[in-house]
């Protein structure tokens, strides 16, 4: 292999990794903002963080994956 393959190859690899991330971080974007407005037009507004019931569901978050370590909800009172 020379160094003009090797250039080509290094090339190659540098285009389909910029792309990828990319259409990643459009998609993200996209679908993120979707989804948050599917989310605010729900009955009930969220609240202003996550947090766990007693059970362990989440609430007020709307996407799928959750922050660690969110504090627990307060109770209605």
């Amino acid at each position: 292999m020379g160094w003009g393959d090797f250039a080509k190859g290094s090339v190659v690899v540098l285009v389909v990794t910029v792309a990828g991330y990319l259409s990643t971080t459009y998609v993200d974007h996209r679908f993120a903002a979707r989804e948050a407005a599917a989310h605010a037009t729900a009955s009930s507004p969220p609240a202003s963080s996550a947090c766990v019931d007693e059970q362990g569901r989440w609430h007020n978050w709307p996407w799928a994956n959750v922050p660690m370590l969110s504090p627990p909800c307060r109770s209605g009172g």
